[in-house]
């Protein structure tokens, strides 16, 4: 009974430790905004904050467009010069304003050359809607079909 309990947790220490792969840095741009979009969603729906949210424009993040650096940009400018000083001490428009700053960072310096944008529809971040994008053997595909 001992034995197999020790092999038991000795496999799942294993298990653990597999899945321990340091952060790259498309994985950790990639974490942090849906963080952020966690975080400026609690903020539209939380009581205390939703007043504040009011300003802030509708973003829609992906790391995957190119557009994403200069809306971030933007975006990070309204949050640090929201017009209520009340709203700018709030502790969750705080962590939005840090976490930001770290997306911005990591994506324009850290990660440098290292993202791979696949497309540029500035649009898309605002709208949260993409157009389809195809690549050459199925655009191929779909000019044989007509």
């Amino acid at each position: 009974m001992r034995l197999g309990l020790a092999t038991v947790v000795c496999f799942f220490s294993f298990v653990w430790l597999s899945e321990c792969a340091p952060p790259t840095c498309y994985s950790r741009a990639l974490g942090l905004s849906k963080e952020v979009m966690a975080l400026l969603d609690k903020i539209h729906t939380y009581h205390r904050t939703k007043t504040c949210a009011l300003i802030f424009p509708t973003i829609f993040l992906d790391v995957h467009n190119s557009c994403v650096t200069t809306k971030l940009r933007d975006f990070l400018y309204v949050v640090l010069n929201h017009p209520d000083q009340h709203c700018r001490e709030r502790p969750r428009i705080v962590l939005l304003k840090r976490k930001i700053q770290n997306l911005y960072s990591i994506i324009t310096r850290i990660c440098y050359r290292d993202l791979v944008f696949f497309t540029d529809d500035c649009e898309a971040i605002d709208t949260g809607h993409t157009r389809p994008h195809y690549a050459e053997d199925r655009l191929q595909l779909l000019q044989e079909d007509r």
